[in-house]
């Protein structure tokens, strides 16, 4: 009797051993974007989790600055999950340097491993992060730029380009692809030497704030001959008020007299376009971004497994109104 007892306290010990090494052994990844309100990071988060779920130990958390690409705050946050011990970070950039020297030299003191997905660090900083996921952001701007030529009609043909946080490195890449593709390889202000110029006061900042990017777009459509329009991300589109606002420029839009080039094809800016009130939408993959970025943080965390490249760029795509319903997939 006395056997059995002590036999089944040894079970009982080492059952709980068990069950204390399997909970401390579950991992956890912070995704944080430059905004939490914003349906291309939950389509990252999403693709955490969709990662998540192959494995056992593993669960994705998911934040960001609330309403619009606040430095400070994204700082904040990055730097309340270094010190609760998160196992890994995965974020996309609002403003390189500030990260930098305000949280990820902690996180590298605390050896807490970092994947940037979306927006990459500057090229000075890129030691504070295993890799980058995401889009080629020259590319991405290039591609937007290269749409443009379809819808010129001037020489010189004015554009404005509109833009987040002036410091954010993925969309000041893009604003440089753009220049780029409509100038004789120059990343510099478009002045009209080209055949393209850009207007005195673009581009446009809009912090990501919804309500200040659509009343920038309806300010310039308003013009009486208003320059075409690229916005390097979704910006005034991802406004819920953006359908409504833009129902009386739609005949000016189908008869080519308004242009809208925007970057991303998440649902709501897919409703725009089939509704005729965007001229294009270049998509990029914000599942992917998230499913990549964590296996890759995993394999290190759990066996030490480097990534092994220094930059994992993702495809991009292309919608029109006539492929408006098969151009991409949203989770």
């Amino acid at each position: 009797m006395k056997f059995r007892l002590m036999h089944l306290l040894k079970w009982c010990v080492l059952a709980t051993l068990a069950f204390s090494t399997s909970t401390s052994a579950k991992l956890s990844f912070a995704l944080i974007g430059k905004t939490k309100n914003d349906s291309f990071y939950e389509q990252s988060f999403k693709g955490c989790q969709a990662f998540s779920r192959t494995i056992s130990d593993l669960t994705c958390i998911y934040d960001g600055a609330d309403d619009y690409q606040d430095v400070r705050t994204q700082v904040l946050i990055v730097k309340e999950y270094i010190n609760k011990g998160i196992d890994g970070l995965l974020i996309s950039t609002t403003d390189s340097r500030f990260l930098v020297s305000g949280a990820l030299q902690l996180a590298k003191e605390k050896g807490i491993p970092v994947i940037t997905f979306d927006s990459d660090l500057l090229e000075q900083h890129k030691t504070y992060r295993l890799t980058y996921v995401g889009t080629n952001n020259f590319d991405f701007g290039n591609a937007l730029g290269q749409a443009a030529k379809k819808y010129k009609k001037l020489d010189p043909q004015p554009i404005c380009i509109q833009s987040g946080h002036q410091t954010t490195p993925n969309l000041n890449k893009r604003i440089e692809g753009v220049r780029h593709a409509l100038s004789d390889g120059s990343v510099t202000k478009l002045n009209g030497s080209t055949g393209w110029i850009e207007y005195d006061r673009c581009p446009l900042y809009t912090m990501g704030r919804r309500d200040d990017s659509l009343n920038q777009l309806l300010t310039i459509l308003d013009y009486k001959h208003p320059p075409i329009f690229i916005a390097v991300a979704g910006f005034a589109q991802f406004n819920p008020d953006y359908t409504s606002k833009l129902l009386s420029y739609k005949k000016r839009i189908q008869e080519g007299d308004i242009t809208i080039i925007s970057a991303d094809t998440e649902q709501i800016q897919l409703k725009a376009l089939s509704n005729g009130l965007s001229s294009i939408n270049i998509g990029q993959n914000p599942h992917e971004m998230g499913r990549l970025s964590a296996e890759l943080l995993y394999r290190y965390v759990k066996s030490g497994e480097k990534p092994q490249k220094n930059t994992y760029y993702l495809d991009f795509h292309y919608c029109n109104q006539d492929n408006v319903a098969t151009c991409t997939v949203n989770y």
